[in-house]
């Protein structure tokens, strides 16, 4: 056999990814890019930004979502026993509900310009997601493996989707079918959120890999009080509840960054887009519906951070993959 040819001698660059290896965390990469791309449209409907930022994020997002799904389609052809492990790991297992909040959301970014398409991957989303959720919640009640360490912001993410579903909902279908999902989200957010809070307060803290994912904990509340505009059309008690719990969690995770600017890259980190960009769209509607400056200035702010950490992640991704060190055993 000829050495250069042995797998072991292959040069990194072309050895990017192995179908195999393939992270389902991936998704949260179209997460990240399409609030980047709602934020940027948000700004441009208040007459703030140009229409193209939007727009060529939108896109970009939509091709990303394409391809990552033609790659995990493959695994799965290929590599059914591993896409099995990954449905069977205690962290892995909750981010398989980003692929369809990744649909959710693009259907949130197109729905003014492509109603008719819009509709259709949100249906296919939310129905998606409310699968991701049932097996999600059916797999922590009947479980042999889960300990309380297993427990991290992660497990917000089959929650977040649901909270997620009436921002286009509401325009889709009808009205019950949005409070549905999203007396879901809410609920079983409270629920986790004791259960997060424990395990950060008196357990180990978590693993290096898994720190920015703290992050998610804003999402919740942020994404909550955009769906509740959206239910109610005001800004009433109850939004105004969800809007400063997720301020005062950016506040409390902004006065811990440098904690989070000494981490080592990862996938996970992908897990501080999100949530800033469900923040950013919040203070931009709060400031939008009341006429506050201090809100408005506030979304530019989030906004501008927002796009910063979005292309610093890109470039990390784009780097790691390179040097062949995304598609790899862990």
């Amino acid at each position: 056999m000829n050495a250069s040819a042995h797998p072991a001698t292959v040069p990194a660059t072309l050895r990017i990814c192995r179908t195999e290896h393939f992270p389902v965390a991936l998704f949260a990469i179209v997460m990240g890019l399409t609030g980047l791309a709602l934020a940027w449209l948000k700004l441009h409907h208040l007459g703030g930004a140009p229409a193209f930022i939007g727009n060529v994020l939108r896109l970009l997002a939509s091709a990303l979502f394409v391809f990552l799904a033609a790659m995990y389609l493959a695994k799965l052809v290929r590599h059914p026993q591993a896409v099995r492990a990954d449905w069977m790991h205690p962290v892995k297992l909750n981010f398989f509900p980003a692929i369809s909040i990744g649909l959710i959301l693009l259907a949130v970014a197109w729905a003014r310009e492509l109603p008719g398409f819009a509709a259709w991957i949100w249906g296919l989303g939310a129905a998606l997601h409310l699968a991701f959720t049932l097996a999600a919640m059916s797999s922590w009640i009947h479980h042999p493996r889960y300990k309380l360490e297993h427990a991290n912001p992660a497990w917000f993410i089959p929650v977040v989707g649901n909270i997620l579903v009436p921002i286009a909902g509401t325009g889709f279908a009808p009205a019950d079918l949005s409070w549905f999902f999203f007396s879901i989200g809410v609920v079983f957010w409270l629920v986790l959120m004791t259960i997060v809070l424990h395990r950060l307060f008196f357990n180990e803290p978590l693993p290096e890999r898994l720190t920015p994912t703290l992050f998610i904990l804003i999402a919740p509340p942020a994404a909550g009080f955009l769906a509740w505009v959206a239910l109610v059309d005001q800004i009433d008690a109850f939004a105004r509840v969800l809007y400063f719990t997720a301020l005062f969690l950016t506040l409390l995770l902004a006065s811990n960054a440098l904690r989070f600017l000494r981490l080592p890259f990862a996938i996970p980190a992908w897990a501080y887009s999100f949530p800033l960009a469900a923040m950013t769209l919040a203070a931009l509607e709060m400031g939008a519906r009341t006429g506050s400056g201090f809100h408005h200035g506030l979304g530019l702010i989030l906004l501008a951070l927002l796009t910063m950490v979005v292309v610093l992640l890109a470039l990390k991704t784009l780097g790691a993959a390179r040097k062949g060190r995304i598609c790899v055993p862990e």
